[in-house]
């Protein structure tokens, strides 16, 4: 499977949003934490992204979209175990 992970320019455009909505989103629980890339670099998933957007446009509530962070969250802890991080 492809990982790939877009910065805030590219998560900008694949969203919609501008970032600081993105960040306010996250301080919500409406949107996944940034992942680090380095000291002064961050980025998102892209399969995130894509599973909050189609949420989205499913018209999920805000509580849905809550519990979907969530559940990325856990995966996204999952792969690190399965990969030993």
């Amino acid at each position: 499977m492809l990982h790939t992970i877009l910065r805030i320019p590219a998560a900008k455009t694949q969203s919609g949003y501008s970032r600081s909505t993105i960040y306010l989103r996250i301080a919500q629980g409406l949107w996944t934490k940034p992942v680090s890339l380095g000291p002064r670099a961050v980025g998102w998933p892209a399969h995130e992204i894509d599973a909050l957007n189609a949420a989205r446009i499913a018209g999920k509530t805000d509580a849905q979209i809550r519990e979907l962070v969530e559940s990325l969250h856990a995966k996204r802890q999952e792969l690190m175990a399965a990969w030993g991080l």
